[in-house]
């Protein structure tokens, strides 16, 4: 990037990150508390403890795990799977504090899982078993699922049943005008794109819509919200199927540690080491289990970091580590989550959705060069409509089939990621390449 002001740079980048984190966290503990049927301060808590915990644990993987500028948040797979089990709970009349002991008690186990199978070396296992192609099924599946997820915030669909023609114009506009910034400006302009999209989205929203029905973040900030409660979910308990499923999705979760370090490799011009896929795999493994306890949704690197860094062109750490230093302190003064917490939530969904646009391209580039023809397109092709099929039907059409796999069938991702590991490593293709 070329600056003659490296300050002015480091701290523009930071507060750049400090956005990119929040309009990632912001939604998660909202919707995860309104899934569990929380009050409003157990929410407002989960909001706070979610911003340290994901600042504090960008921090550690930045210099201690892969050591690379990217977020390690709330994974989506995580997010889509409580969201899907919270669903078919309350469809069929079971206890939600049940779940929630259940699933707690899994991601704390899951977490540990992690972090030994991380130290005892298993990612060399999951490097070979996440060929090209795997790799190109889970970013295609997570880019279709997050820009669903996004999509819908960015038209005020977040908690709403209809669409504010008003406040969906205005994010139309904003996707459209980061994308150009992107493209067409020049320097430090282009750099900060994302940025200046939140805040001219931002300011444009409280001048033209300062009546739209947009819903409030909540209280995030006040004084009296509690953080760092101890299983706000409700009391450790064991459902069998729960815990396993978890478990499962722990280990199917470190395919984000593997994908976003292994997308990072053309980004930042060098080949990864072994260290630092298992340092990864550790604080991933720890941190998550930490958010099992503390009623968080358990973690992962954010391969939406690649197009992020894509977008911005900033590869430098010193202002991701700015960023997620002041991510830290918002949870921690009131005052300042109070402020962040006002951002509507369509603008930030809006710019997220542009900056996702370019996930879709780290699908593209693990297949590139890869020639497919009739017989071998199903490698990829099955996997990958499948999964999105999942994606699209409600949690409840699944409540016929028993509750140990319920939750597995439900989850889209884990069952396109699961099932593309199965074709790849049990069909030998290349005898139908020709």
């Amino acid at each position: 990037m070329n600056n003659n002001n490296p300050n002015s740079a480091l701290l523009l980048g930071s507060i750049q990150w400090l956005f990119f984190m929040f309009t990632n966290t912001i939604v998660i503990p909202l919707s995860v508390g309104a899934a569990f049927q929380l009050p409003a301060g157990d929410i407002e808590s989960a909001m706070r403890t979610s911003f340290i915990l994901t600042g504090a644990a960008c921090l550690l993987q930045a210099l201690f795990g892969h050591r690379l500028p990217l977020m390690e948040g709330q994974s989506g797979l995580w997010w889509s799977l409580i969201l899907s089990l919270a669903a078919a709970t309350a469809s069929t009349g079971g206890s939600m504090e049940v779940l929630g002991g259940s699933l707690s008690l899994g991601i704390l186990i899951g977490g540990l899982v992690v972090a030994v199978l991380g130290a005892l070396g298993f990612t060399k296992v999951l490097s070979r078993l996440f060929t090209r192609n795997v790799m190109a099924v889970f970013l295609f599946l997570l880019s279709f699922q997050l820009s669903s997820i996004f999509f819908k915030g960015m038209l005020g669909l977040t908690g709403r049943s209809s669409i504010n023609p008003a406040e969906a114009g205005l994010s139309v506009v904003l996707v459209a005008l980061v994308v150009f910034i992107s493209l067409k400006g020049r320097g430090m302009i282009s750099n900060f794109s994302i940025l200046i999209g939140i805040i001219i989205g931002w300011i444009l929203y409280v001048v033209f819509l300062p009546g739209a029905p947009e819903p409030a973040a909540g209280a995030a900030g006040t004084a009296s919200a509690r953080i760092f409660e101890l299983f706000p979910w409700g009391s450790p308990a064991v459902d069998l199927g729960v815990m396993v499923t978890a478990v499962l999705a722990a280990v199917v979760n470190m395919t984000n540690n593997i994908a976003s370090i292994k997308g990072a490799e053309p980004i930042m011009g060098r080949e990864m080491t072994q260290g630092q896929y298992k340092a990864s795999m550790i604080w991933t493994g720890l941190i998550s289990s930490a958010a099992g306890v503390f009623g968080a949704v358990p973690y992962a690197p954010y391969s939406s970091s690649l197009g992020f860094l894509l977008s911005t062109r900033i590869l430098s750490r010193a202002p991701f580590l700015l960023g997620a230093a002041l991510f830290v302190l918002i949870g921690i003064v009131p005052a300042l989550g109070h402020f962040f917490s006002s951002l509507p939530i369509s603008v930030g969904n809006a710019v997220l959705f542009a900056a996702y646009l370019q996930l879709l391209g780290s699908a593209l580039r693990n297949v590139e060069g890869v020639s497919y023809n009739y017989r071998t397109i199903y490698r990829i092709a099955a996997p990958v409509l499948v999964g999105m099929s999942l994606m699209t039907l409600a949690p409840s059409v699944f409540a016929s089939f028993p509750g140990y796999i319920r939750p597995l069938l439900s989850n889209g991702l884990l069952v396109g990621v699961l099932f593309s590991l199965a074709l790849e490593n049990l069909i030998r293709w290349e005898q139908y390449e020709t």
